[in-house]
C-alpha cells in the first residue's frame, strides 16, 4: 500500500511531500479548510485553523468530511486529539443564531419569510435576537465584556434580544469569542428592479452557476475564483438572482468602467441604468457602481461620501476584490447587515489579517473552485511561475548593507541588475504579449526608458491608460512597463509574459492579481510565464518566500533558477 503525502501533527500543522504522486490531489481537498504557511521547494506547511474549519462548516463540509480526508492522504495515522478538535471546532459554527421574531413570538420563528403566522410585514418591525439550544453557551457570551452592551434583557434562558445597530459587530465579537453566529435573520428586499441575464452565444459555465446559487442558498458570503474565471459574470448572476437595486464596490475607476461594459454585455441593463460614482464622475442609478477610495475619502476629518449607502433602497451589496476592502469599509459594511452581500476575490488571504472581519461581516465562504480545476476545464490559461535570482552590484551593496530598515527592500527590490535579465526575458519571447510590473516609479522610468516602451503608473488619466491598454489587446503593443494599477480588474487576455521586478513585501494578494493578468485563455493554446526577478541574499529573496506560498497553495510549480541559467 502507497503511504499518502501528508504528516498530521498534534500542533494542527500538516505536512505535505510536494513530489509525492497524490500531492496535487490532498492540495485541492486540504484548500478547503487549512491555510498554506511555508511553500520551500520539497515540504509544504499547511495549518487548521478555526475559521478554516469555520468556512468549511458554512459551505457545507462536515467534520467527518474533513477528518477522511487527512485520513485518506496522512502517511502515519492522525493524532486522535486533532480529529477530535476539529469536531468539537466546526460543532461551535451555529450554535448561535442570529434570527428576527415578530408578533411576540420568540420560540422557533424565524426571519424566513412564510416560516411562523402573524408576521409583521416589513424586515425593520421584526426584533433581532441572538438564539442558541444551549443555555450555557448563551450565559458564556452574554456575560462578555464586549458582547454584554451588545444585547438586551434576557427573553428567557435560551433567547437574548440584540440592538438593532449591532448585528454586524455582535458577529465581530463571537467569531472572537470562539462561538461564531449563524446569521438566519434575513434581509431586506430593497427596492426590486428588473436585471436578467442576456440571451446570446453565451451561457454561464457551470461552476459559475454553483457559485451563484450558493451565494442565493446563503443570502451574504464569499465566492473564491482565480481571476479569469469570470467573476464579474458571478456578480451579474447575483444581481439576476436578488432582482433589486445594486451597489458594487470596486477598486478603482477603470474596474468601475470594466464593470459597466460587462454588465451591459451580460445582462438586460441598458446604459440609463447603470451609474458611476468615483472620484471622476458622481451619478447614483438603480445600478450604481462606487470606487473603495471615494468611500473612505475625508472631508474636514469626515467620510463625506457615506450618504451613498443610503441614497437608494439597495438589494444588493457587491465588493469586488474583497481581500482588498480597506479597513475603514468595514464599519460601514458592519451597518449593512441587513443588506444581501457578495464579496468576489481571487483569494481570501489579507496582510492584515483582517479574515475575521470578512467572514462576519461580508459573510463565510459561499464556493471556492480550484484555480488547477479551472485551468484543466480550459477556462483559465496554464502558467509557468519562475523565480530568477540576480545578484546585488557591488556598487550597490555598500548602500544597502548600511540601509535603514525600511529602505534596505527598495534598495534590493530595484538593483540595476534586473534590467539586464527583463531584457533577455523578453528576448526568449519573441512575438509574445509582455507586462512588466514593479512598485517603484523611478524603477519603472527606468525600464520604460530602456526597454523604449510606454509606462502606465498611478498618474497616467484614466482616459490615456484605456488607450494604452486597448492597444495592447490589439496587439499594436506588444511590450507595457506598468505599476501596481494594474494589479486590479485590468482585462488583459492576450498577455502570455508578465516579468514581476518589485512588489508589495511579498504580499499574496498581490501575487494573486499579478499572476491573474495572464490566466485568462490564449487563442493559440499558449502558456503564460510568469517571471519574478529577486535579488539573492537580501530582505527581497526573504519577501518571495510569502509569495511563493500563494502559487503553492494553487497548485504552481514555482522553478528557481539563476540569471546565468536564461
Amino acid at each position: 500500500m502507497t503511504l499518502g503525502p501528508l504528516i498530521v501533527q498534534s500542533d494542527h500543522t500538516v505536512l505535505l511531500e510536494v513530489a509525492h504522486p497524490d500531492a496535487e490531489d490532498a492540495r485541492h481537498a486540504l484548500a478547503v479548510f487549512a491555510e498554506l504557511e511555508r511553500a520551500p521547494e520539497h515540504i509544504h506547511t499547511y495549518r487548521v485553523t478555526r475559521l478554516g474549519l469555520w468556512n468549511a462548516r458554512a459551505a457545507g463540509h462536515t467534520a467527518e468530511e474533513i477528518v477522511a480526508t487527512l485520513d485518506r492522504y496522512a502517511k502515519f495515522p492522525v493524532p486522535s486529539q486533532v480529529s477530535s478538535e476539529i469536531g468539537e471546532t466546526m460543532r461551535r459554527y451555529g450554535r448561535l443564531t442570529i434570527e428576527r421574531v415578530g408578533g411576540g413570538d420568540h420560540n422557533g420563528t424565524t426571519g424566513d419569510a412564510g416560516q411562523a403566522e402573524h408576521q409583521p410585514e416589513r424586515l425593520d418591525e421584526w426584533q433581532l435576537v441572538l438564539k442558541s439550544d444551549d443555555a450555557a453557551i448563551l450565559r458564556e457570551v452574554s456575560s462578555a465584556k464586549k458582547i454584554a452592551p451588545l444585547l438586551g434583557n434576557k427573553i428567557d434562558e435560551f433567547t437574548f434580544p440584540v440592538e438593532p445597530w449591532a448585528r454586524g459587530e455582535l458577529k465581530q465579537q463571537l467569531v472572537a469569542r470562539g462561538w461564531p453566529a449563524e446569521d438566519l435573520a434575513g434581509y431586506t428586499p430593497g427596492e426590486p428592479y428588473d436585471i436578467e441575464l442576456a440571451q446570446g452565444d453565451w451561457h454561464m459555465r457551470d461552476y459559475q452557476q454553483k457559485a451563484v446559487d450558493a451565494f442565493a442558498a446563503g443570502g451574504s458570503g464569499v465566492v473564491v475564483l482565480p481571476c479569469g474565471a469570470g467573476k464579474t459574470i458571478v456578480g451579474a448572476g447575483a444581481m439576476a438572482a436578488v432582482g433589486a437595486k445594486t451597489l458594487i464596490l470596486v477598486t478603482n475607476a477603470v474596474s468601475a468602467r470594466q464593470w459597466r461594459d460587462e454588465l451591459l454585455k451580460r445582462t438586460t441593463l441598458e446604459p440609463d441604468d447603470i451609474g458611476e460614482y468615483s472620484g471622476q464622475v458622481k451619478e447614483v442609478k438603480p445600478v450604481t457602481i462606487a470606487t473603495y477610495q471615494i468611500l473612505t475619502s475625508k472631508r474636514r476629518g469626515e467620510y463625506s461620501h457615506l450618504s451613498l449607502l443610503n441614497v437608494e433602497d439597495w438589494g444588493l451589496i457587491v465588493y469586488d476584490e474583497v481581500h482588498l476592502l480597506p479597513a475603514p469599509v468595514f464599519k460601514l459594511t458592519a451597518e449593512l447587515q441587513a443588506r444581501r452581500r457578495i464579496g468576489l476575490t481571487a483569494t481570501l488571504v489579507r496582510e492584515d489579517g483582517r479574515e475575521g472581519d470578512v467572514f462576519s461581516l461580508i459573510g463565510p465562504k459561499r464556493y471556492d473552485a480550484p484555480w488547477k480545476d479551472i485551468e484543466a476545464q480550459g477556462f483559465i490559461a496554464p502558467a509557468a511561475c519562475f523565480e530568477i535570482r540576480v545578484d546585488l552590484p557591488e556598487s550597490e551593496r555598500f548602500e544597502y548593507s548600511v540601509a535603514e530598515d525600511q529602505d534596505r527592500y527598495r534598495l534590493a527590490a530595484s538593483a540595476s541588475t534586473k534590467q539586464q535579465v527583463a531584457r533577455r526575458i523578453i528576448e526568449k519571447h519573441p512575438g509574445e504579449s509582455v507586462l512588466v510590473i514593479g512598485q517603484y516609479i523611478d524603477q519603472l522610468e527606468d525600464f520604460a526608458e530602456a526597454l523604449q516602451a510606454d509606462l502606465i503608473t498611478g498618474q497616467t488619466p484614466v482616459d490615456e491608460r484605456e488607450r494604452l491598454f486597448g492597444a495592447f489587446r490589439s496587439g499594436e503593443i506588444k511590450l507595457l512597463v506598468v505599476s501596481k494599477v494594474a494589479n486590479f480588474s485590468v482585462d488583459l487576455p492576450d498577455a502570455s509574459v508578465a516579468i514581476q521586478i518589485s512588489g508589495s513585501f511579498g504580499s499574496r494578494q498581490e501575487e494573486a492579481q499579478r499572476l491573474g493578468r495572464l490566466l485568462r485563455p490564449k487563442g493559440d493554446g499558449l502558456t503564460a510565464s510568469f517571471y519574478t526577478l529577486v535579488t539573492r541574499d537580501t530582505v527581497d529573496q526573504d519577501f518571495a518566500q510569502n509569495r511563493q506560498r500563494f502559487l503553492a497553495e494553487q497548485g504552481y510549480a514555482y522553478t528557481i533558477l539563476d540569471a546565468a541559467e536564461l
